[in-house]
């Protein structure tokens, strides 16, 4: 067991909830014409960046809906607000945020090598879950879901240098082989390009009104063997994070787990709506006698490699102690 676990304190920032992908647990997207359907405004984001500013965090997280452009309603709204890409007016909200004094991390579902390219100066950080190498049936209809694709896009990550987050979901009908599997690939491409910061292991939750609101849920007993598996194939410089929205993470520590991910002090958590982040002091309860150490989007060891460009390069600076973690 590692002698701490970090965290991020982070604001969300759900830019569009359109989505070409269907996938049979999420409650996240919506169609264009869903009332709940939005494309977020430079003038709505902006209050939200500067409240999260003010209450500490370091990270904004701009998620979104993959390729939501092949879908022609939202293209209009996006042509209405002067932009004909979904990455070019993320790149837009991403300078607004580091003028603001937060660090941006996209996590946009599968990218090609151009978007991640452009994506990379104003970012400190990317994601995207892996989920499986397994073709499972809660995928049917979402191709950007194809595993071949995300893990093309994880290696564009990793050609381009850039510090990156992945991760599976446990317990959406994969087997235990596909979730060993789904960690070798990742070991793999961090072994090849050294870019893999953190894993996310993420139990499935049902929900409600969704096609998988009877699928049971991954037990902890279940979660403590995926972790333990994990912490074996994944390299030590790799760390292994679980939701403490979703999970208790103290067990999983103990089995491997050092990373509760990002936290936030004034945004909900968009894709589990339903589970409310812990605040700083009841993740400190939640892991008892290990100590908590926060961090920022980038990695210390991303931070003293030089992994981000000079448009970064001040505010890193003034976020960082000497080690790489968040100035206290």
């Amino acid at each position: 067991m590692d002698e701490f676990v970090t965290f991020c304190r982070n604001v969300f920032v759900p830019v569009t909830n359109v989505c070409r992908n269907k996938c049979t647990y999420c409650t996240f997207r919506r169609e264009p014409d869903d009332p709940q359907a939005q494309l977020m405004q430079i003038e709505e984001i902006i209050p939200i960046l500067e409240q999260g500013k003010k209450a500490g965090c370091t990270e904004v997280l701009f998620t979104f809906g993959e390729y939501a452009e092949e879908i022609p309603k939202y293209k209009e709204w996006l042509k209405d607000i002067g932009y004909s890409s979904t990455v070019d007016y993320i790149c837009e909200l991403c300078k607004i945020a580091i003028d603001i004094g937060l660090l941006p991390h996209t996590n946009a579902g599968v990218l090609n090598y151009t978007e991640l390219e452009k994506l990379k100066p104003l970012n400190s950080s990317m994601g995207l879950m892996l989920e499986t190498t397994a073709n499972v049936a809660a995928h049917e209809g979402s191709p950007g879901k194809e595993p071949s694709r995300r893990i093309k896009t994880i290696r564009y990550a990793g050609e381009l240098h850039i510090p990156f987050t992945t991760g599976i979901l446990v317990g959406i009908g994969e087997t235990l082989d596909d979730r060993i599997n789904s960690l070798l690939s990742i070991a793999e491409l961090h072994e090849e390009y050294g870019h893999i910061q953190e894993v996310i292991i993420q139990n499935f939750t049902p929900k409600t009104d969704t096609p998988m609101a009877e699928m049971p849920a991954p037990t902890e007993e279940e979660m403590m063997q995926v972790i333990l598996i994990a912490r074996e194939i994944l390299p030590n410089d790799v760390a292994i994070q679980v939701a403490p929205n979703l999970i208790e993470p103290y067990l999983l520590i103990q089995c491997g787990a050092n990373d509760l991910g990002g936290i936030s002090p004034t945004t909900i958590d968009w894709i589990n709506p339903e589970a409310e982040w812990p605040s700083v002091s009841e993740l400190k309860e939640m892991v008892h006698e290990v100590s908590l150490k926060e961090r920022l989007p980038i990695y210390p060891q991303y931070i003293k490699k030089g992994w981000y460009s000079d448009t970064l390069k001040d505010l890193i600076s003034d976020l960082s102690d000497e080690n790489g973690y968040r100035k206290i």
